[in-house]
Order: structure tokens, then C-alpha cells, then sequence
């Protein structure tokens, strides 16, 4: 089964653990809710190219990943997954446990 990189959060090198029946990844990561305080473009690429929609203020973003300025994961409100920006990120939702320093959650 081959999954769409723009709407599952699967990479050549982190995917969602809620993929790895359907998909092999080197290693993956358990999403972590956040709501966002700003909207945010939804970019296939780190770099912000590549837009592939808008994920609006107060709305989830899954992040499995943190990069610089960047998070990526999974904007379910859309169906999208990509970079955003990271500061649009709030705190992590109830019942949610923020990224380590590594910058993965709950890596498996």
C-alpha cells in the first residue's frame, strides 16, 4: 500500500505510529495535539513551498516533529499533512505530552 506523503504523516525517515500496518519508516513518532494560536499555511516542503492549504487559528495540528522554526505533522481539520510554521503552535491539548528535546514524540 503505497500512502499520499500530503495527507498521511509518513516521510522517507519519521512517520505516525498509527501508520505502521500499512507503512515502513526508520522511526516513528506518537502525535502530540496542539491547538494553534495563528493560522498557518500547510507546506509540503520545510522551506514553505509547496502550499498545500491553510490550517485556520484554534484549529489541531498533530505535530510529530520540530525543526528550527518549522513543526510537521498532520493537520486533520484539512486532511493535510506538512510543515508549519512553529510559531503558530500553542500549548499542547489536554492529555497531550509536549516533544522532548529530541524533537520527536514518543519515538518508537
Amino acid at each position: 500500500m503505497t500512502l499520499d506523503p500530503q495527507t498521511h504523516a509518513v516521510r522517507s525517515d519519521l512517520a505516525d505510529v498509527r501508520l505502521a500496518a500499512y507503512v515502513f519508516a526508520p522511526h516513528y513518532a506518537a502525535p502530540v495535539t496542539y491547538q494553534l494560536v495563528a493560522a498557518s499555511a500547510v507546506s509540503a516542503e520545510r522551506n514553505g513551498a509547496d502550499v498545500l492549504g491553510e490550517a485556520a487559528e484554534g484549529a489541531s495540528f498533530e505535530v510529530l516533529d520540530l525543526v528550527a522554526d518549522r513543526a510537521w505533522g498532520m493537520a486533520p481539520g484539512i486532511g493535510k499533512a506538512g510543515w508549519i510554521d512553529r510559531s503558530a503552535l500553542g500549548a499542547p491539548a489536554s492529555g497531550s505530552e509536549p516533544l522532548g528535546s529530541a524533537g520527536l514524540g514518543s519515538a518508537i
